[in-house]
């Protein structure tokens, strides 16, 4: 007879080390709506490994009720001062135990418990019914729990490895003590992690040497004659009722009121039924493929029509022709070119060579306006045509921009996901057909043909069915008269590129080498000798342990030196202060000087590509290589402004930024009568702002700290900042913070109005919108979770004002290229930056530049309130900016 064996886990613990170990990824883990899934993806597998491995007949999740327990009762500050929980990992815990359940395992919270109390009681249970016990948890608190019966299993390496927990095992790392004197070990020694006090100054070695002699902290105190006179002995004695209250704090309640019993919690196997459309819910393909290989669609490409030609001929094209040009990989400025189809109606071809696009009748079909293109991404498409000799026109649908429009929550860039959205099935995945990653390799000539008359025939497929969604939503202007143009004025943007002075960025390379090694020679001073300052195990032993710096964090291999542990110290020692600045120089040098060095093209310059289909607000993103992220805060960071140079020395580098455009926006769509009159009568917005909260007069003079706060109101208000985020910001107190909050919507009633309704209205509707009916879809706004209906009411705020201004500053872009084209201009547009957009210029066009980006810029769309511009031009973007 097999013996029975309960599988115990630690919910929280294992999702919240799940979340880390996959945080690198966050952003990429993402369903179709928007909620992340890097934590519920890697606790899938943890259960899945551990399950395959230990093999239950048994198994229970246990997850916390809350934050109030019966500990906090007998000490409020149980657990305070951690760092406030992410809400991108706090909106994935209703999803993990969701997946539990389809796993087929029990979940269970106890109001007033722990989940550590939970399975203590039972652990207990079970092993007095001859269960094996194995307790699974990030937490080495449930260590104590260790018998002959019970292996605690704490994970070492994010959640893919675990470390066993016996007696034996314990007393060998712990110098002879037992499970049991764990929880002395706390009581005296405390839990940073757990802000359990124990007795001040008094170390885990101190606390082994003490339970050596006496055994325990009871006996420690029934022995205080014993111990010789010291400042130890002083904070002994006079934390008696503090060492035995952490005791009690550490001590895992074995005897918890839980309501199910070892019956209930028999394990079977998974849920299939629960299981797949939990997987098909969260994308998650590579574990769809293995529960139901026959829920992902094979890779059969089926037969169609196609003809692969060798000559082109005039009768080959219609008025709408559908376009399709095959590359491998993502970036298509550099991507080897493999093929091209064309078609309409039942007429698909196929070019047997690219040397057809020569051809004189397939250039005259790429420059003729009147044969209509339909493609899958115009941008892509005209700098895979522009490489190809010719730049193409008369593109005139765009099916990735139209799916992105009718579901920003849908990321795919892949034709055959896509027309799967729109009932056109009969097509393979370009990963089905072509791999990745290593796997990526050009299979034989007839299958790649056939994959690509595929998508031919989708395009002709799903276009009309796409264009009456789009007006179904009152988004046919928004795709055809912002989405479409915008996306060849940015193919020009990227094929032109920015000039980059790679002598300029080798020197920085240099400098900064120097710089760093200086502030790396000054820590060492400091601290007395050589370490590894890149390994925060070594610099944690540098300041907890030699430098005796107050412990803020403590993670699962030593101390934390994160940002923020180090932020908190920098006013206690100037070594931290210069940590700080090493690092922010080391992430400068890798990340901008030496990154940007690789991606300069052959040509001098630097070719990034926007990505119009990723943000669900609107706004473009700038990847290979990301040039909307270059640091502005640090003067190091600045710097690297300096390489981007104009193509020509005698010609400048021409900056122009909305001001204050998202609060305008805000001005225009609620109506505030104080925000708009501020912005009619160009006063300074955070001047006006602090006026009006901090109640002075008109002409009272408006301190720099009263601006800094006020600045901090206005942009939270923006972002839907709660009060503990604006006392983050600011360094005050919540109470201060929500005054500020009060006080603001007091004197804008205008802003609160808004605010109430958008969420209102979103409640109602499932969206927002922006000014131009951009959607964005929140299906969690009626959640009735709090975290997540928070995050998608604060959603439902910010979304209509910065996808607005978003939306104005892609109409100037289109408006800025045409009137560049109209004057017959030598100035070229080169870069967006979220608000800003930067020229290269000859000197001698520069004021007629300056009138005309005004001009343009500042009349792109009319509001309620004036747009405004600032420009700036010189020899770098540096000098520009």
């Amino acid at each position: 007879m097999t013996k029975n064996k309960i599988l115990l886990i630690d919910g929280n613990s294992v999702a919240y080390r799940a979340f880390f170990a996959m945080h690198a990824v966050l952003e990429k883990f993402k369903n179709k709506s928007d909620l992340h899934t890097n934590a519920i993806f890697a606790f899938n597998n943890m259960i899945e490994n551990v399950v395959k491995k230990e093999k239950p007949t048994h198994a229970l999740v246990a997850f916390d009720a809350g934050k109030t327990t019966f500990r906090t009762e007998f000490f409020a500050d149980y657990k305070g001062g951690r760092a406030k929980t992410p809400g991108e990992f706090k909106e994935q815990i209703p999803y993990i135990k969701e997946l539990t359940a389809a796993l087929g395992l029990t979940h269970y919270e106890l109001k007033n418990y722990e989940a550590d109390d939970i399975i203590g009681t039972l652990a207990k249970l079970a092993a007095a019914e001859n269960f094996e016990v194995i307790v699974v948890s990030g937490d080495k608190d449930l260590t104590q729990l260790a018998s002959s019966q019970v292996t605690v299993q704490v994970t070492k390496k994010g959640v893919s490895e675990l470390e066993p927990y016996t007696p034996a095992t314990i007393a060998e790392k712990y110098d002879g003590l037992t499970p049991l004197q764990i929880i002395d070990l706390k009581g005296l020694a405390g839990d940073t992690s757990d802000n359990i006090p124990g007795v001040n100054g008094m170390g885990p070695k101190t606390a082994i040497k003490l339970l050596k002699q006496f055994g325990s902290v009871e006996n420690i105190y029934q022995n205080l004659d014993q111990i010789k006179a010291s400042k130890m002995k002083e904070n002994i004695v006079r934390d008696e009722a503090q060492a035995k209250m952490s005791k009690q704090l550490a001590t895992i309640n074995q005897a918890a009121p839980v309501t199910i019993s070892l019956a209930d919690l028999s394990y079977s196997g998974a849920n299939l039924d629960k299981l797949i459309p939990f997987y098909e819910e969260m994308d998650f393909q590579s574990l769809l493929s293995k529960v139901a290989p026959e829920s992902v669609a094979p890779i059969v490409l089926t037969d169609l029509d196609y003809q692969v030609i060798d000559t082109v001929k005039p009768e080959y094209f219609a008025a709408e022709n559908a376009l399709y040009i095959e590359m491998l990989t993502s970036n298509y400025h550099t991507a080897e070119i493999i093929g091209l189809a064309f078609g309409h109606g039942d007429k698909i071809y196929v070019l047997d060579s690219l040397d057809l696009v020569n051809e004189p009748n397939f250039q005259d079909f790429l420059k003729n306006p009147q044969q209509k293109k339909l493609v899958f991404d115009a941008k892509a498409t005209f700098v895979a045509s522009h490489r190809l000799g010719v730049d193409p026109v008369g593109i005139d649908f765009d099916l990735l921009l139209a799916s992105y429009l009718l579901n920003p929550n849908e990321n795919a860039n892949d034709l055959g996901t896509i027309a799967k959205n729109f009932d056109f099935v009969d097509i393979a995945n370009d990963e089905s057909v072509y791999g990745k990653g290593a796997k990526l390799a050009l299979p034989e000539k007839n299958i790649w043909q056939k994959h690509l008359a595929h998508k031919i025939s989708a395009l002709l497929s799903v276009k009309d069915q796409v264009v009456e969604k789009l007006a179904e939503i009152s988004q046919t202007q928004l795709f055809y008269e912002m989405e479409l143009p915008l996306s060849l004025v940015l193919a020009q943007m990227e094929i032109t590129g920015i000039t980059v002075d790679r002598s300029r960025l080798e020197a920085m390379q240099g400098e900064f080498s120097i710089q760093l090694e200086a502030i790396e020679e000054k820590i060492y001073a400091t601290a007395g000798e050589h370490f590894n300052l890149n390994s925060p195990k070594q610099l944690g032993v540098i300041l907890f342990e030699k430098m005796q710096l107050p412990v803020i964090k403590k993670t699962k291999t030593g101390y934390s030196t994160a940002v923020d542990v180090l932020e908190q110290l920098r006013s206690q020692a100037p070594i931290v202060d210069d940590i700080l600045t090493y690092r922010q120089i080391a992430k400068i040098q890798s990340t901008y000087v030496e990154g940007l060095l690789k991606v300069i093209a052959p040509d001098g310059k630097i070719h990034t590509r926007y990505q119009q289909t990723l943000t669900q607000t609107g706004r473009l993103s700038s990847v290979d290589p990301n040039l909307q992220n270059i640091p502005v805060r640090l003067e190091e960071g600045r710097k690297i402004r300096q390489a981007f140079v104009p193509r020509q020395k005698d010609w400048l580098l021409y900056s122009s930024d909305y001001s204050q455009i998202e609060l305008r926006v805000l001005a225009h769509i609620s109506g505030d009568e104080h925000l708009q009159q501020a912005f009619i009568e160009g006063q300074d917005i955070h001047n006006s702002t602090a006026r009006r909260v901090f109640g002075l007069a008109e002409d009272a003079v408006v301190t720099p700290n009263m601006r800094r706060q006020a600045k901090a109101v206005n942009f939270g208000i923006v972002y839907g900042i709660s009060d503990y985020g604006l006392s983050q910001n600011l360094g005050i107190t919540r109470k201060q913070a929500q005054t500020y909050i009060d006080t603001y919507f007091e004197k804008y009633p205008g802003v609160k109005k808004y605010m109430e309704e958008v969420v209102r209205e979103a409640k109602e509707a499932g969206f927002v919108e922006t000014l131009y009916h951009r959607r964005r879809y929140l299906p969690e706004i009626n959640s009735r979770n709090f975290n997540l209906r928070s995050f998608a009411e604060r959603t439902a705020i910010n979304t209509p004002i910065q996808g607005s201004a978003a939306d104005i500053l892609k109409i100037a872009m289109i408006d800025m290229q045409k009137a560049l084209e109209k004057e017959k201009m030598s100035a070229t547009m080169l870069l967006q930056v979220h608000d800003e957009l930067v020229f290269e210029v000859p000197e001698e066009e520069l004021e007629k530049l300056d009138a005309l980006v005004k001009e343009v810029m500042e009349n792109a769309v009319k509001l309620a309130i004036p747009l405004v511009t600032e420009s700036n031009w010189g020899h770098t973007w540096y000098e520009a900016k």
